[in-house]
């Protein structure tokens, strides 16, 4: 039997049927995916540094064809990328760089310029490492050529790297800013907690030091015991009246604060007042910016939800944001770190690997007799926690997710673990509504599954 190489002229001759006919199409598919994604001939491996960046590329014989350090500058980037692509003879196609950050000037460069840059995790490109050296030696310019060899050879286990677009970057980095605000309120919060624990204890039973700002009126106005003696009705009654507080009324605030104070040695309640009164304007000044970060986080996903127009048909976060929110549980925050953190996994709707940056996927360890199965602690914490609290919050208010976590609860897992089963059912939910490109709709939801109780 004559054997005709792939995509040989002999493979279109005349053929009978409609198999004939698909057999045409699956090589003439074949051959245009072959002139896609051509092969590459050169790899390059970036270490990269705070004020210097190791750079190696090789060939397909695994030999050094350069060797040589980047200084963080603009004029330096753009230089080694004119240098790649010189290597590659023009087209940018044939070299492909390897990197553990999957962002940065370098590679926003290089991708703009065409070059397929790939991303590996810190963890993986230490095992590489051991390949070539068995004593634990490391260093820059030879973790460049173990990220470079490593991506001739292992290319699946790298993750090409896409720019996302403008508007979620913008959607990232507040997403991102408004976590780091909510630690600096809880950490200014503590503190201010732990001095009135100090000295004043019963202003905490009034409310929350962390969020109540009529509470923060009150300590300016009467930061110790002795002073909150001399507050009127009047002076309390307006404070409330201000933030339209209504749980409490003026006198029981005074009788609140003219409880017996504790005793405590000379100079402290001075000294913790003064502290206090430094406290409160940086504990104000940090939850105004939270309150504008969230502001324009909202602003941001109504403008990723509005509908598509004719010049917009080939963006598909839109429309993924659109879907997203239309989610039960899924809220300003959950909505914004779920498009920030994980754009191009639900743009590929990358399944598995979602499952595992959410941490929802879990660990199996077997060996010969034994196996162990564990929650997955290796995953983006900021994904981890926006599907904890998208598990959470639907439980309540969705009657699918409710009924199937308190299924699981009566089987015997954990809250952790029936919370996880919940938010991997809406992972596959959700991806399954991006491919259809359909909104969330209760009545077509598929009951839950029977679990039988331990």
């Amino acid at each position: 039997m004559t054997r005709h190489p792939v995509g040989s002229s002999a493979i279109r001759a005349p053929v009978q049927g409609r198999a004939g006919v698909a057999v045409v199409e699956a090589f003439e598919a074949f051959e245009e995916v072959k002139k896609v994604d051509k092969p590459f001939r050169l790899w390059a491996g970036v270490d990269w540094g705070s004020e210097k960046h190791a750079v190696c590329v090789i060939d397909a014989d695994e030999k050094i064809v350069l060797h040589r350090s980047v200084e963080h500058t603009g004029e330096d980037i753009q230089k080694l990328a004119d240098q790649l692509i010189e290597l590659a003879g023009g087209d940018p196609d044939a070299i492909a760089v390897g990197l553990e950050l999957p962002r940065g000037a370098i590679l926003e460069t290089l991708i703009e310029r065409q070059v397929a840059v790939f991303s590996l995790n810190p963890k993986q490109l230490d095992r590489f490492r051991d390949r070539y050296t068995v004593a634990g030696a490391k260093d820059d310019r030879r973790d460049a050529f173990v990220l470079a060899a490593s991506l001739r050879t292992d290319a699946p286990r790298f993750r090409r790297v896409l720019l996302g677009e403008p508007e979620l970057v913008r959607l990232r980095e507040l997403s991102r800013m408004h976590e780091d605000l909510t630690k600096d309120v809880n950490a200014l919060g503590n503190r201010l907690r732990e001095q009135l624990h100090r000295y004043f204890p019963q202003v905490l039973a009034l409310g929350s030091v962390y969020s109540d700002r009529w509470l923060w009126d009150l300590l300016e106005m009467a930061p110790t015991p002795q002073q909150a003696r001399s507050l009127r009705p009047s002076d309390v009654f307006a404070i409330l009246t201000r933030y339209r507080i209504r749980r409490t009324d003026a006198f029981k605030v005074i009788d609140v604060l003219n409880q017996t104070p504790l005793r405590v040695a000379p100079g402290v309640t001075d000294a913790c007042a003064e502290h206090i009164r430094m406290l409160l304007p940086r504990l104000r000044l940090v939850a105004s910016q939270r309150e504008q970060c969230a502001q324009r986080l909202k602003t941001v996903l109504e403008e990723l939800s509005r509908p598509l127009d004719a010049s917009e048909a080939g963006k598909t976060e839109h429309r993924d944001a659109r879907i997203l929110l239309s989610l039960p549980g899924v809220g300003v925050l959950v909505g914004a770190t779920m498009l920030a953190e994980a754009a191009q996994l639900l743009q590929e709707r990358d399944r598995g690997s979602l499952r595992a940056q959410c941490g929802i996927a879990p660990v199996t360890r077997q060996s010969g007799k034994s196996m162990r199965v564990s929650m997955r602690r290796a995953c983006n914490p900021r994904l981890r926690q926006a599907v904890y609290h998208w598990a959470r919050v639907s439980i309540r208010y969705e009657g699918r997710s409710g009924e199937h976590f308190r299924a699981l609860r009566a089987k015997g897992h954990s809250l952790g673990r029936a919370l996880r089963g919940v938010a991997d059912r809406l992972l596959t939910m959700l991806l399954s509504m991006l491919e259809t490109r359909s909104l969330y709709d209760a009545s077509r939801r598929a009951p839950p599954p029977q679990i039988q109780p331990a």
